[in-house]
């Protein structure tokens, strides 16, 4: 109120004489002892500098343009850290530096996705640097990806894309509410008339359905193979792989079970024609011509691939059986009862492909010859595919891209 010239104090009418000087000395006086407080305050502050930022942490691992990749874990009061790699048969001894990290770089890895962990004294950790993960019921790994040059057929490229759809409903003959993915493919129009072949993807055991778009990116795999012209078109479906839950929540020892493989495979198979099949039918354009329905999986997947694709050639013109485990390796007209010497001309008129396919250092490989000899016997000669590698997927991806254009092709 004080400084402002208007004040009542400094604007006193002139009509009062001689009370005018004195109002204005008051006047004066306030406002220099204002201007003096303003030269006597402190000037702001500038506003403080922040804290210099540190860097981000690098990522892990560090893969270089050979293929070469650097692992770094800080782990300073650990005794002894290894890796596990996929694809090596043992653990990668890592060295600890001053600083307390451990680190170990593994030279000329081949272009593929690679699952790993950490083994700390013992104890299996992810990479904590590392947020690209793969799960199942029993672990969650680290994931990292060595491009190739050019980019391999699991690769994203710069082509039209399909779509992912997730699927649940309520299993009766499981017990427990299930999920199917389906992909469709680039330019995939539902109310067209146009009717699409399928193929059915299983997964293998201690997975579930979306393993074979999270890890065997199966879904990149065919946008690339059709914009190359290389595949047609279809609709995939990967459904729930179990038929008996006690085969998860009895760990692996529930393969010492014979009784329960076996009641998981036939629950699987019922759920598939009975549940999985009607619902997809109803849902997505399929075509209903035995020769454009397939069916292929990836260990269990595999074998229950031969169990329904073999018993149930008239659904299926294309079976495709990828490091196939769990039918033991004798037994096997019991597991088909449908396949004899008299019966073999029939059935293999009805496939169009039959490929059974195992790598070289997989404990399943003798088990899948001896079927392999078997069928031969029986007189079905079916496409047999041996690769190196281990029970995998650097295995299955590369089974899968090269099994997927031989689907639908007229003869």
């Amino acid at each position: 109120m004080f400084c402002r010239p208007t004040s009542l104090l400094c604007a006193a009418p002139r009509s009062r004489g001689a009370r005018m000087p004195l109002a204005a000395t008051l006047c004066a006086v306030l406002l220099a002892g204002m201007a003096v407080a303003q030269q006597a305050r402190p000037a702001p502050r500038p506003a403080e500098s922040p804290e210099p930022l540190l860097p981000a942490p690098p990522t892990s691992p560090q893969v270089q343009a050979d293929g070469s990749a650097a692992f770094r874990l800080e782990m300073p009061h650990a005794d002894k850290v290894a890796l596990d790699l996929e694809g090596d048969a043992q653990p990668i001894p890592m060295s600890r530096g001053a600083d307390g990290a451990w680190t170990v770089t593994v030279p000329g890895l081949a272009p593929e996705y690679y699952s790993y962990t950490y083994d700390v004294d013992g104890t299996q950790i992810t990479d904590p640097r590392n947020v690209a993960v793969k799960t199942s019921f029993f672990s969650v790994q680290s994931v990292f990806l060595v491009p190739g040059h050019p980019s391999r057929p699991w690769e994203r490229a710069e082509t039209p894309h399909g779509v992912i759809h997730r699927h649940f409903y309520q299993s009766k003959i499981v017990g427990i509410e299930s999920e199917y993915y389906v992909y469709t493919p680039p330019g995939f129009d539902p109310k067209a008339e146009k009717k699409y072949p399928v193929l059915y993807l299983l997964h293998g055991y201690s997975d579930e359905p979306s393993a074979w778009t999270a890890m065997g990116k199966a879904n990149v795999i065919l946008d690339n193979l059709i914009a190359q012209g290389k595949a047609r078109p279809m609709i995939v479906v990967m459904p729930w792989g179990y038929g008996d839950m006690r085969m998860i929540t009895s760990g692996w020892a529930a393969w010492r079970d014979p009784r329960l493989v076996g009641q998981n495979f036939a629950r699987f198979s019922d759920a598939l024609f009975q549940e999985v099949m009607p619902r997809v039918q109803q849902e997505y354009p399929l075509s209903g011509r035995r020769e454009d329905h397939a069916i292929a999986g990836l260990s269990m997947g595999g074998a229950e691939t031969l169990l329904v694709g073999l018993n149930h050639t008239d659904d299926f013109a294309y079976v495709g059986a990828f490091s196939a485990g769990g039918l033991g390796d004798h037994n096997f007209a019991a597991l088909f009862p449908a396949i004899t010497p008299q019966s073999a001309a029939a059935i293999g008129g009805r496939l169009r492909l039959l490929w059974i396919s195992c790598g070289t250092e997989d404990g399943l490989f003798q088990p899948n010859q001896k079927l392999i000899a078997w069928l031969k016997e029986q007189g079905i000669r079916p496409k047999a595919i041996q690769t190196p590698g281990r029970h995998v997927w650097m295995v299955w991806r590369d089974n899968l891209s090269n099994f997927l254009p031989l689907l639908f092709q007229s003869r």
